[in-house]
């Protein structure tokens, strides 16, 4: 039991200090200006998007970086997604719609889309951008100054995320927790080690250069968590790469309850963790109940310590993600459940091979 007390200590001293270094070297996303004025295609895959297509069109179309081409690849979808697209592009040239014509054999959709919309493309820069995501603050501008200064081939930004139920805060905030922990962001952009990479696919900038010499989401195309693949194999071809955490130029109100947040983050959550549901389970369990060998070991003084530990933690990144500390403190307990519940279901839609998302299965 003390081996098991004094792994969990070490543990949780380590997740303290990697959540601290977020929080320390959050990288912002300073006003650099890009060299000139670079065309930028702006990418959007967009399956049944009818709620968000217009704003994020609406948002790209108000930014003060002018030189733009947006691009909406339809993928098939039954509602009014092709049409409200379409009117933006009657009233602004700067945007065109692309038609799927049907998602070729070993393909997921979303990659087919990005890599239909990548050819399609003409600029110097790639945005690749879902349609759910809100931006501001002339973020364009800035992202393509921050990827000129630092001579990145892909910089990828984690929204700041819109929570409005409480099934929300009872589940969206457990991801930040896990990477957050795990990673020092700081060393995506630092390091070349490829383990030290992440991505998230809301919002992917590429250097159209490199991303036209390996064409990374036809190399990813049957990949569920086709960011996090292409980081890694990026900084493995190194090719420098940055992530940054919670930018408050970039939200999104990623999943509408709790049901739906399970539902999606059932799709990738063991990457956090290697693919691996050991290593998945072995997290929670230490991040749940860890408390109990650490009180049945060393007493009540040493398990008071453990828990200001675990909830400085909880602090750091909540800070670091730009969330309410108050509100992640108090639904620290229903977040562990549904990392419980993201874990599970995955590993039963593994066994059923039964995944499915927006009328697909993956």
């Amino acid at each position: 039991m003390i081996v098991i007390a004094n792994v969990i200590l070490i543990f949780t001293a380590l997740q303290l200090l990697i959540a601290f270094s977020n929080l320390v070297f959050n990288q912002k996303l300073k006003r650099l200006e890009p060299a000139g004025t670079p065309l930028i295609s702006v990418l959007i895959p967009a399956r049944n998007e009818e709620k968000n297509i217009g704003n994020l069109l609406n948002d790209l179309l108000s930014q003060d970086y002018q030189n733009i081409e947006i691009i909406v690849f339809d993928d098939e979808s039954t509602d009014k997604t092709a049409a409200i697209a379409q009117e933006f592009a009657a009233k602004d040239n700067r945007v065109s719609i692309l038609h799927s014509e049907g998602l070729p054999q070993n393909w997921l959709g979303k990659n087919y889309g990005c890599h239909t919309l990548a050819q399609a493309a003409k600029g110097e820069y790639l945005l690749f951008l879902d349609a759910d995501v809100r931006i501001s603050n002339n973020i364009i501008r800035f992202i393509a100054g921050f990827a000129k200064h630092y001579k990145l081939g892909l910089v990828s930004v984690f929204p700041q995320q819109i929570m409005q139920s409480a099934g929300e805060k009872a589940t969206i905030p457990a991801m930040n927790y896990i990477l957050l922990t795990l990673l020092p962001l700081i060393l995506v952009r630092k390091s070349r080690f490829p383990s030290m990479a992440s991505a998230n696919g809301q919002f992917m900038f590429f250097n159209a250069d490199i991303y036209r010499t390996r064409w990374p989401h036809e190399k990813m195309k049957s990949d569920k968590v086709e960011d996090i693949k292409i980081a890694r194999w990026y900084k493995a071809q190194k090719i420098k790469i940055a992530c940054l955490a919670s930018e408050k130029s970039v939200s999104c109100r990623m999943y509408n309850g709790f049901g739906e947040a399970v539902h999606g983050f059932s799709k990738n959550v063991t990457q956090f963790f290697g693919n691996s549901f050991t290593t998945g389970f072995l997290f929670w369990l230490v991040t749940t109940l860890g408390f109990i060998p650490v009180l049945l070991t060393f007493g009540i003084v040493e398990v008071g310590t453990y828990i200001l530990a675990v909830l400085l933690i909880r602090v750091f990144v909540s800070k670091a993600s730009n969330q309410d500390i108050l509100t992640n403190l108090l639904f620290l307990i229903p977040q562990q459940l549904s990392l419980f519940l993201f874990l599970s279901n995955a590993l039963v839609n593994r066994f059923q091979n039964q995944y499915e998302w927006k009328g697909r299965k993956i």
